[in-house]
């Protein structure tokens, strides 16, 4: 893939937890919750490391079984959205995300790629009064399959179709925002990332960030 210093950036994604919102999600047992009432329904093996996985990873994995009714995805999508609707309430924004936007507001395309539900995320950017920064805000009911999958970045560049994936940097904080970046062709800012999971996960960022606002240093 060639490098954003390649050509001129047009466009940048964001992830939404802990990248342009200081989460207070619980990740762990969201996860945990979600697999249990897999497990419990038979659609996936009791016995999983739960360590190498994530929500989306262990939803994607249950999905891919073909074998579960309409009922059963919606009870299943019901668990982590709790998680989320919680994990939201008394968020704070990261520092210096506000400088940032607005910093950028104008001279670029800004787009948000979230597995929160749209309604969630459309709300919690909106309480903290920054939904307005956003061209584009693409959140689960939207891509056809969550991160680690490429589709939500894909469905950007749909959106803006004028534009290439070499003219867009994506911006996030896990290994599956860098996974779903680099398989549609983007460019990867990992922020605050785990590089020890990133390196498991064949994740390899552009650029590594402490501070949000060090983003402009590769535009």
């Amino acid at each position: 893939m060639m490098s954003p210093e390649n050509c001129t950036i047009k466009g940048i994604i964001f992830d939404m937890d802990n990248t342009l919102l200081r989460s207070r999600i619980d990740f762990d047992s969201m996860k945990r919750d979600t697999y249990q009432y897999l497990v419990n329904a038979e659609y996936l093996p009791p016995n999983m490391n739960l360590e190498h996985h994530t929500t989306s990873t262990i939803i994607t994995l249950a999905l891919s079984t073909n074998n579960m009714s309409t009922e059963s995805i919606r009870e299943m999508w019901d668990i982590p959205k709790k998680y989320e609707v919680r994990g939201m309430k008394g968020a704070d924004l990261e520092e210096g995300v506000l400088k940032l936007l607005d910093d950028l507001r104008g001279h670029y395309k800004l787009a948000v790629v979230t597995n929160n539900a749209m309604e969630a995320a459309e709300t919690a950017l909106r309480d903290h009064q920054i939904l307005s920064y956003f061209d584009y805000v693409v959140g689960r009911g939207v891509m056809k399959e969550i991160k680690p999958s490429p589709d939500g970045f894909l469905c950007v560049l749909e959106h803006f179709n004028s534009t290439s994936a070499l003219e867009w940097i994506s911006v996030g904080d896990s290994w599956i925002d860098g996974k779903a970046s680099a398989n549609a062709g983007i460019a990867f800012i990992a922020y605050n990332g785990d590089t020890e999971k990133m390196n498991k996960n064949g994740v390899v960022p552009f650029g590594n960030i402490l501070d949000i606002r060090e983003l402009k240093h590769f535009l």
